[in-house]
């Protein structure tokens, strides 16, 4: 979460493979116990609500350009706030508008 918090370098891939991974656990999530579910709610709650904070939500349209969307999940309709590097440049070119990493 902290590099998309201060704007995330890698590229599109390596942020997909982010999501992806969020993807995993959202359907893990299904299969654990009851108390790891207790246990590890709180702290994914957190997380979730940091890369809110870090994205804009443009219903997945700067992406949908430079990644085919795999679902409606949340996460892939958001897009991160500071468009640095690879990533910032991919998004920018599908049209995303993002903020300064300088003054954000």
């Amino acid at each position: 979460m902290s590099a998309i918090e201060r704007g995330y370098g890698d590229d599109i891939y390596e942020y997909t493979n982010d999501l992806y991974c969020r993807n995993w656990l959202h359907e893990a999530w299904l299969l654990l116990d009851e108390h790891v579910v207790q246990l590890w709610t709180p702290r994914i709650k957190a997380l979730d609500t940091r890369h809110k904070a870090a994205t804009i939500d443009d219903d997945g349209q700067a992406f949908d350009q430079v990644h085919r969307l795999p679902g409606p999940d949340l996460w892939w309709r958001r897009r991160p706030r500071i468009l640095t590097g690879v990533l910032g440049r991919s998004l920018r070119s599908a049209g995303a508008i993002g903020a300064d990493p300088n003054t954000a």
